[in-house]
């Protein structure tokens, strides 16, 4: 018998190589290369002879043996038009960034950092569901006893069944007085529920793979819930569960089954601490949709955004706020990121930045102040910081301020990341408001990218933009010249250089003679 071809795989970023080394040649990571056993393939597929040897050998040696037909391809006009129909989880937020909805038998990948809340926002969407379809909710990290307690402060109060838990039979007659309780909302959600679906949640706290497959086959839900493939293993590989090997396989094989059995998977996937969700690059390859649920965690709102949607847009976010009791929706979240208009600052301009398709208006909060080191601060948060130093750049040169002098810091209201070209005129006018020391108008929104020639581009989705600040009350936007303008209740100034934005969204102060006036020491 041949011995089974070895080959080592880096635990961090997924490379192969040859042969062990201590340090992997692709990231560099040090003791990160597990060794692999090659799996023989019993089908015939070409060898170094090439295709048309192989053709060859398949014919026989005789050219058009027999004629050429399809197995098991089909044609576009063979495959049928079976409309499939999204199914609402029950946040408006997640739908959105999903593209419309649930898509049956679609595999959705989410990461984020610890303590994010992608548990809590998969179970609050879990017993959403439940109100009209199977639930399985398989838990690696927790017993079904932690698990319904999370459920309890959340505010669940549908019942919840854990599969394979003895020590739970003691809860079992509190269960029943809850069910009791909402038998009456029970059975009329049931009655509008599809024939042969229950609404029902199942708890599974498990990670063998084949266990989870085993309860798969017998339950037949309609969504299942791994929380998280990390701590799946499946038994057959020697390596330690949320390794290369183990997340690859135990994700293709749940995905063969949310295929063939069209059972839609929600999956967590935790991240290194470079942000990336941890395992091999073949994981985000073979899902269909992959969301990273993000937010700072001195902050009570969470971003929700799509990186891959193989059914929908991607770069949509949607906005949630973390709460006493779980994850809300934040319907109009201009609101949330927008500061006191009433009371404007020195320093401050407003931005309408896009994520994917939603417009949403941000102010962008800047300070200048002289430097005590040869050389000067630059701090960004929320911005990105080599577009930041650009645009300080085009400032000193196009401008004449001597930012090389100043410490600069620009941070976004509320901490949202804003890192697309259109907010580089407000970034730009709220650092000449702060070196001036001048308010910027507090109705006036600015909204263009900034070229190294000092001049003002133009930017997509205007009038997207340009309509969701008419919507918050805006009265002037400030964009770039050139550009088409919808008919709105907004005055609109274009602009082609930056100083004619500065002279535009800064008004010009006029001096009294109290104002050369020393000040009086009392």
């Amino acid at each position: 018998m041949p011995k089974p071809k070895t080959f080592y795989i880096c635990n961090e970023c997924g490379a192969e190589s040859p042969q062990w080394f201590g340090k992997c040649p692709n990231c560099g990571t040090y003791n990160s290369l597990e060794e692999q056993f090659a799996i023989q393939s019993s089908v015939d597929v070409p060898t170094r002879g090439g295709v048309s040897s192989w053709h060859k050998e398949q014919n026989n040696g005789k050219p058009n043996a027999k004629p050429a037909k399809p197995r098991a391809s089909l044609t576009f006009d063979q495959i049928s038009d079976r409309q499939v129909t999204r199914w609402e989880s029950g946040y408006g937020e997640l739908d959105r960034v999903l593209g419309g909805g649930i898509v049956p038998g679609s595999m959705v990948l989410i990461g984020g950092d610890p303590g994010i809340g992608k548990s809590t926002l998969l179970l609050q969407v879990s017993n959403q569901l439940a109100q009209r379809y199977r639930i399985l909710y398989v838990s690696g990290e927790e017993s079904g006893q932690q698990v319904k307690l999370r459920a309890l402060r959340l505010g669940v109060s549908k019942p919840m069944n854990v599969v394979g838990d003895a020590n739970d039979k003691q809860t079992e007659s509190q269960e029943n007085t809850e069910a009791s309780e909402t038998s009456a909302t029970t059975e009329a959600l049931e009655a509008e529920a599809p024939e042969g679906m229950s609404a029902d949640l199942y708890v599974l706290p498990e990670t063998d793979l084949e266990e989870i497959l085993r309860e798969i086959d017998s339950l037949r839900p309609n969504v299942a819930v791994i929380d998280s493939i990390q701590t799946v293993f499946f038994p057959a590989l020697t390596s330690a569960p949320g390794s290369v090997a183990q997340v690859r396989e135990c994700t293709a094989a749940l995905m063969k089954v949310a295929k063939h059995e069209d059972i839609t998977m929600l999956i967590v996937g935790h991240v290194t601490k470079e942000g990336a969700i941890a395992g091999p690059k073949v994981l985000e390859h073979l899902v269909d949709t992959v969301l990273y649920f993000e937010g700072d965690r001195f902050a009570s709102h969470r971003l929700l955004r799509t990186v891959k949607n193989r059914f929908g847009a991607t770069h949509e976010i949607g906005i949630f706020e973390m709460v006493e009791h779980g994850l809300r929706e934040v319907s109009n979240p201009s609101e949330l990121f927008l500061g006191n208009r009433d009371d404007p600052a020195p320093g401050t301009a407003i931005v309408v930045a896009c994520e994917g398709t939603r417009p949403i208006v941000v102010e962008l909060q800047a300070l200048v102040s002289p430097t005590s080191y040869p050389s000067p601060r630059r701090a960004g948060t929320g911005v990105d910081y080599n577009r930041l130093v650009q645009i300080l750049a085009v400032l000193e040169k196009r401008v004449g301020i001597p930012m090389s002098k100043l410490d600069s810091y620009v941070a976004s209201a509320g901490g949202l990341s804003v890192v697309e070209p259109a907010v580089d005129l407000g970034v730009a006018i709220a650092i000449v408001a702060s070196f001036r020391d001048r308010i910027v108008d507090p109705g006036t929104v600015l909204i263009g990218e900034v070229g190294l020639g000092g001049q003002v581009r133009a930017v997509s989705q205007m009038e997207l933009r340009l309509k969701e600040a008419a919507k918050l009350g805006f009265k002037r936007a400030i964009v770039p010249k050139g550009t088409k303008f919808p008919d709105l209740n907004l005055e609109i100034l274009p602009v082609s250089k930056v100083i004619d934005a500065i002279i535009a969204a800064i008004p010009h102060q006029t001096l009294e003679d109290s104002d050369f006036d020393p000040d009086d020491d009392e």
